[in-house]
């Protein structure tokens, strides 16, 4: 099966660093998606983003930056991704900057763009003033792409006549539908600490270099939605910005990738959550799964770089405990060993993916949970406090993913966490629910309608 889809026409945002590519995306999406920071380089990876205009539906593409010349290796990376964007549009927009004006790498770009052979919309960005463009704005013509369209995405001035350019631009619709995204299609987030191979299982995942991979912490600042389908499944898979501790989040750029990391976990179904096996499960590892739990989201355990384990009988168990010992508060997630570099188990990773999601799914008859909750009742007597005891009447389950289940009681103060574990234990060894999380929702019998 292929793992691309492409339906509606796509536009590809692109242009030398700091030219004001991100805050056109954002302007044109109408939201706040791609980071926008006034340092050269922040954006490093393809932003993806649904956008219309005028009744007319396309992908847009956000990029970083592109440096025709360069030995630095962020840099040369994501000239890579630039040109992949590039192949991948049926219609480029080059950013300019009226401020820095006309430079020899916006001529060199140019060039690089008329070889692609595709059509390009030349934007001037930073065009704020008000009335008759500066006559600066005129040597952008030299370029050799057509009329230029002065805009300021700061403001907003200009989209408007640039969008008629790029639509008008754009092919038809082929008629072909276009795959749902929804129903079927399970999304999966990447999260783990910066440099665990993150990016690097997505891209063994994916097959090819669609995110890029670095020995540098903190290559991916965005969450980068894929979409990918195989024979076990669809799936989008989310790459996520790595998760640093509070203390270490010590600029502007850093705070929005954790935000939106955050994010990525909350419009995810699933949660891979990324351990180092060379440094072992730590505190800060800890932390990040709290997230995914926290958020209520079926979650695997993924040992990443189990190739560089020097390994004897009990490696495996004694690196299993320490991982349940560390993540005591999930124990229902289950843990994989797995290398990103030579592909061990990958496979494996979307067979665990399709379980958890479906546990997490599941749904219980309210007369399977009560014959469950009969029969653990009677094995463990409820708490009491001053002579009054908990009597539990009743249960149902009133949401999946995760899976929620109200339980009806005479007094929820004497609902004591203790005995709710002992129910949910009894409940897994039932009906499994491996690999999520389950919540519990206790009402006095006065608060609900039994």
């Amino acid at each position: 099966m292929s793992n691309k889809i492409k339906s509606k026409p796509i536009a590809a945002i692109v242009g030398r660093p700091n030219v004001g590519k991100s805050a056109l995306f954002n302007k044109i999406a109408g939201r706040r998606i791609s980071i926008v920071e006034d340092t050269p380089g922040v954006t490093r990876d393809r932003i993806y983003c649904d956008a219309d205009w005028n009744g007319k539906e396309f992908t847009l593409i956000d990029t970083g930056g592109i440096e025709p010349n360069t030995d630095d290796l962020i840099l040369k990376s994501m000239r890579e991704q630039a040109k992949t964007a590039i192949e991948l549009a049926d219609v480029i927009i080059f950013v300019a900057d009226l401020k820095s004006g006309l430079t020899a790498n916006d001529s060199d770009v140019a060039a690089m763009l008329q070889k692609s052979g595709k059509p390009v919309v030349l934007c001037v960005n930073k065009v704020d003033s008000v009335g008759a463009v500066p006559p600066e704005f005129y040597e952008f013509y030299e370029l050799g792409l057509g009329e230029p369209f002065p805009v300021s995405a700061l403001h907003g001035s200009g989209t408007g006549d640039l969008l008629d350019e790029i639509v008008a631009l754009m092919p038809e619709n082929d008629g072909e539908t276009e795959k749902e995204n929804n129903g079927g299609v399970i999304k999966v987030a990447v999260i783990g600490k910066p440099n665990v191979g993150k990016s690097s299982i997505v891209n063994k995942f994916l097959g090819e270099e669609r995110v890029i991979v670095t020995d540098i912490p903190g290559t991916t600042r965005d969450s980068i939605d894929q979409y990918f389908e195989n024979q076990y499944g669809r799936y989008i898979f989310i790459d996520t910005a790595g998760i640093r501790r509070q203390n270490r989040i010590d600029n502007n750029i850093e705070r929005y990738s954790v935000l939106r990391a955050k994010a990525a976990v909350e419009r995810a179904d699933v949660c891979l959550i990324l351990i180092d096996a060379e440094q072992g499960p730590t505190a800060h590892d800890e932390r990040i799964a709290g997230i995914a739990h926290e958020a209520g989201k079926a979650s695997v355990i993924v040992i990443n770089k189990w190739d560089l384990i020097e390994k004897d009988n009990s490696t495996v168990k004694k690196f299993t405990q320490d991982i349940k010992s560390a993540f005591a508060y999930m124990s229902y997630a289950p843990e994989i060993f797995v290398s990103a570099k030579t592909g061990q188990r990958i496979a494996k990773i979307f067979e665990i993916i399709n379980s958890v999601y479906e546990q997490s799914s599941k749904r219980i008859t309210t007369g399977a949970l009560n014959d469950v909750l009969s029969e653990a009742v009677a094995r463990s007597q409820p708490p009491s406090d001053r002579g009054r005891r908990l009597k539990i009447y009743y249960m149902t389950q009133t949401g999946v993913n995760p899976p929620v289940f109200v339980l009806f009681v005479n007094d929820s103060e004497l609902f004591h966490f203790s005995y709710q574990r002992y129910l949910e234990n009894r409940i897994r060894e039932t009906f499994g629910f491996e690999g999520t999380p389950v919540r519990f929702v206790i009402k006095n019998r006065s608060q609900g309608d039994i």
